[in-house]
């Protein structure tokens, strides 16, 4: 199971807020990096899902429509 990049962006964000707490410009911008790749983590996901729904009306279109084509040609 996978989290969706959700990990990367608690983890990010808990560097940022320590990197603002200590000062530390480095780390703040290492959570903000993190934070990034979560989010780019999430979307990469979300297009998937939507590329496999959309491959899977495709699939059934094509199968209708084969179906038709079929009993058309039966006639």
């Amino acid at each position: 199971m996978t989290d969706k990049g959700f990990t990367d962006k608690v983890k990010g964000k808990a560097k940022e807020v320590t990197g603002k707490v200590t000062d530390d410009d480095s780390k703040k911008a290492e959570g903000i990096i993190d934070q990034v790749v979560g989010k780019t983590k999430e979307i990469a996901s979300d297009a998937k899902d939507v590329a496999s729904e959309v491959a899977g009306k495709a699939k059934d279109a094509a199968s209708k429509a084969a179906d038709k084509a079929k009993d058309a040609m039966d006639k």
